[in-house]
């Protein structure tokens, strides 16, 4: 019986661009969040401030303890993430299906993430670090931090399901690199406009941050169009009694479901490694390098742009070299460049490491969503399988922090064990995808369908 052969697809580049402002949106958020919100959690405990030249008020948590408020904050969206990609899934608008969630849930996330530094801004010098009389502020800077976190798991599934709504299997590894290199100007835009911002009145980052969601999603619903659901969707008759969604997984092969189990478990290990720097980052700046908290948020700035300028390119090559041995040396690069890290405290070489570092987690970023995507069979359940993606990326997103924030406790606040540890999670995440056999881009045929 002959091959049947796959149609050659052009991407539509600007398309591509214009679905990625959801995710440019959600991604300034997060830098912003991650640089500073440890910082509020922290400043206060003596061991922390010791090691500042420029101490700032916070609630005085250890790195243990900040680091289970950074990553206990996910565990909703653990079980929301894949729930709500289900919903979507079945969801029928004039507007789509992934919009209608996009545009409820958007909103309460920027007032939330605008509102966060309301508690911190309230604490003095006679109340700095003293857990037991910011009781109050605390428990308003943890509600802030909930509804915040809870509305963008609410609505990251549908935007990041819009890629493969509209994508067809061959040209994902390149649309993904579109969309995070979204993410990355978004990233830039964050640590290089919005952190030093800090250093002249802590609000502003936040309260720029949420405005500049509110118009990448107004941008969005204007400019992007979804495709009639019934192309890549089934009538959800099959979720009508209930949308567990761990449980459609029993109707994956189960060659395929090894697959997926590999890859999920590598997604967690790789994203332990990176959530827990991106984490802390931010305190090895104001501790190890001695940098005010706005400058501090800036340095990764030049991970992000070297992330920027591969992003696109590391969709090429996934597509052409294939996305397993472009993701296993992404990892590779990744883990040589903080090891060396680890040893030094040099500014400017440790810029030019993250800049490797930074290129080499493209290779590992933008091809891991189309992988694992493309371990589906059935393209009805695209939501669902970006779902599942970030289960392992949340349950990373938990465990993280706090991992990491333990060996730096025992470490004595030692913030230079972060590329110790970091480089053991990107070495189990290499040896987990030795065992992934499938998630290769698909032959289509002329519609864009996959041919089984």
């Amino acid at each position: 019986m002959g091959k049947k052969k796959g149609t050659t697809l052009k991407l539509n580049w600007g398309f591509t661009f214009l679905i990625g402002l959801g995710f440019f949106g959600i991604e300034i958020l997060w830098r912003v969040y991650n640089s500073f919100v440890p910082l509020y959690l922290q400043s206060g405990n003596a061991s922390f401030d010791a090691y500042q030249t420029n101490p700032m008020m916070g609630f005085g948590l250890d790195t243990v303890t900040t680091g289970l408020v950074m990553g206990l904050d996910n565990l909703a969206a653990l079980f929301l993430l894949p729930i709500v990609g289900a919903l979507s899934d079945r969801t029928f608008t004039k507007i789509g299906r992934r919009m209608p969630f996009i545009l409820f849930f958007a909103p309460i996330a920027a007032i939330s993430f605008a509102f966060i530094p309301f508690a911190p801004s309230m604490i003095t010098a006679e109340t700095n670090g003293n857990i037991g009389e910011l009781q109050g502020l605390f428990a308003i800077f943890m509600i802030a931090l909930a509804i915040m976190l809870l509305a963008m798991s609410a609505f990251r599934t549908p935007v990041v399901s819009l890629m493969p709504d509209l994508t067809p299997s061959p040209l994902r590894s390149k649309a993904n690199g579109v969309i995070n290199f979204m993410g990355g100007m978004a990233g830039v835009v964050g640590t290089l406009a919005l952190s030093p911002l800090f250093d002249i009145n802590q609000w502003i980052p936040f309260i720029a941050g949420a405005i500049l969601l509110i118009v990448a999603v107004i941008a969005l619903f204007l400019l992007v169009k979804e495709r009639e659901a019934s192309v890549v969707i089934g009538d959800g008759s099959e979720e009508r009694e209930g949308l567990n969604v761990l449980k459609k997984l029993k109707d994956v092969p189960s060659a395929n479901r090894r697959t997926l189990a590999f890859l999920m478990l590598s997604i967690f290990f790789w994203f332990i490694a990176f959530n827990g720097m991106d984490t802390w980052f931010t305190s090895f700046g104001v501790t190890v390098l001695e940098l005010t908290p706005g400058k501090a948020g800036m340095i990764f700035s030049v991970a992000l742009i070297s992330f920027i300028i591969f992003a696109i390119p590391a969709g090429f090559i996934g597509s052409k070299y294939g996305r397993k041995k472009a993701i296993i040396t992404g990892l590779g690069i990744f883990t040589a460049s903080l090891v060396v890290i680890n040893n030094i405290t040099n500014l400017p070489v440790i810029a030019i490491l993250l800049a490797i570092g930074g290129a080499s987690w493209a290779l590992v970023n933008i091809n891991s969503l189309p992988m694992i995507i493309d371990t589906s069979t059935d393209e009805r359940m695209l939501g669902t399988y970006t779902g599942l993606y970030y289960i392992a990326s949340q349950l990373a997103a938990i465990l993280g922090p706090a991992i990491i924030g333990w060996f730096v406790q025992r470490a004595g606040g030692d913030f230079r064990k972060l590329f110790t540890i970091v480089p053991i999670f990107f070495g189990l995440a290499i040896f987990t995808m030795l065992f992934v056999t499938q998630g290769e881009a698909k032959a289509v045929d002329k519609r864009g369908r996959a041919i089984e």
